[in-house]
């Protein structure tokens, strides 16, 4: 890949957010460009993966932090733990926004060591580049906006759309900024060494992680259920541990953005109601290399193709609900016996509803938004639009606020 810098959602948050506040923690998987982000911003950096660094700042945090020029970026703060410590006391003594940026593993986090940053150093999540950083597309986050704006979508076709092949291309490049300029060899080597860090080194160290080789294999069981609403007993028989070694584990997954669980919706309004969380890879290469897939595969397999697209999908929209406000939340719809599904419902916190069906089909028809149909029926009102997202090229209309939109009207205009 080029090295010109790719801008992120994640620029936009800190671009609002750093005048006003004085400290910010990029959180998100690693290796997903937190710290070449990051250190664009800052007047100085404290590196505190080197020895040198570490241990000066672990000797004299407090005036090591005051001899760096303003914005500081401490790089790799879990090194050296009480680095959140110094940048606590310097934010209750000192004034002013954009002070510092902080990066590294959440693992530190996530320890029996108390976390002392609370109210002090405020959070924002990346995660790995979408397809409309990649092409930089205009304000991709105004992309929920017109989801949620009363005026109808228009009909015609998306100029130099993708099609299914070229959707599958991105989904097996993934994200990670390292790795999605490679080829199929290299990159599988870049992710089996990913995870063998993820499990042997950047968790091993907590005390809930007694069986790093039950971690991998949670993690690929993981992929091989990506967009799917697998039992906590399935994912443990696949890990071989037991159930509360397993929901340990997904919350860790979960707390380090690899994994994502997207909660049922809905569950207090209808009967029968599917309560389990959908599970996604949070980076579509990962689950694809984990399953043992390829373009090749995917497309002589429905069921796999179609939990491959819905993650790409995910992964597109995930990171545009982190630097939306006011904030829109993500659910998924099942029932019990199976008469309804919806794979995506947004909503906003005045409780207007966005339902979304996604498709790996290029051509679609009302069938095709029948669930839809019938959300908005139940909800009346507060239903805005549903969509069923394909990998055609036209967008058009379905029915009463019904929608056929292709995939990359996510990040293009039609």
């Amino acid at each position: 890949m080029s090295t010109t810098y790719i801008a992120r959602f994640a620029d936009q948050m800190l671009d609002a957010l750093m005048p006003e506040l004085p400290a910010i923690m990029l959180t998100g998987p690693r290796g997903c460009g937190k710290t070449t982000t990051a250190v664009r911003r800052a007047a100085s950096t404290l590196r505190l993966d080197r020895p040198e660094q570490a241990e000066a700042f672990r000797t004299a945090p407090d005036a090591i932090l005051a001899a760096q020029k303003e914005p500081v970026l401490i790089d790799e703060w879990q090194n050296v733990p009480e680095s959140l410590g110094a940048v606590k006391r310097s934010v209750d003594s000192g004034v002013g926004g954009g002070r510092f940026l902080i990066t590294g593993s959440v693992r530190s986090r996530l320890s029996d060591q108390g976390w002392p940053a609370t109210g002090r150093v405020v959070p924002v999540t990346m995660y790995g580049l979408a397809q409309a950083e990649i092409e930089q597309a205009p304000d991709g986050s105004s992309t929920l906006m017109r989801l949620f704006s009363e005026a109808e979508p228009s009909p015609g076709a998306l100029t130099g759309a993708p099609q299914l092949t070229d959707y599958l291309d991105m989904a097996v490049r993934g994200g990670f900024p390292d790795a999605i300029g490679f080829g199929d060899l290299a990159r599988a080597a870049w992710y089996e060494g990913y995870v063998e860090q993820l499990v042997h080194h950047d968790v091993s160290e907590l005390d809930i992680v007694r069986d790093p080789t039950a971690m991998a294999n949670l993690v690929r069981a993981v992929a091989f259920n990506t967009a799917g609403v697998p039992s906590i007993a399935s994912l443990s028989e696949a890990a071989q541990i037991n159930g509360r070694t397993t929901q340990s584990y997904l919350d860790l997954l979960t707390a380090l953005r690899i994994m994502d669980r997207l909660p049922a919706w809905g569950i207090n309004r209808f009967n029968r109601m599917v309560k389990s969380p959908k599970y996604y890879l949070t980076d579509t290469g990962m689950a694809v290399y984990l399953a043992g897939d390829n373009r090749t595969g995917l497309l002589t397999s429905g069921t796999r193709l179609g939990r491959i697209i819905d993650t790409f999908v995910m992964a597109q929209i995930r990171p545009l609900l982190t630097v939306h406000s006011p904030r829109i939340n993500a659910f998924h719809l099942r029932d019990a016996n199976g008469r309804h599904e919806v794979d995506l419902v947004l909503e906003t916190a005045s409780g207007k509803i966005v339902g979304i069906e996604i498709k790996s089909a290029a051509t679609v028809n009302a069938k095709d938004a029948r669930h839809l149909a019938w959300l908005r029926d139940e909800l009346g009102d507060t239903f805005v639009r549903g969509i069923v997202l394909h990998t055609g090229n036209m967008a058009f209309p379905l029915g009463h606020k019904l929608w056929a939109m292709p995939i990359a009207a996510l990040w293009r205009s039609l």
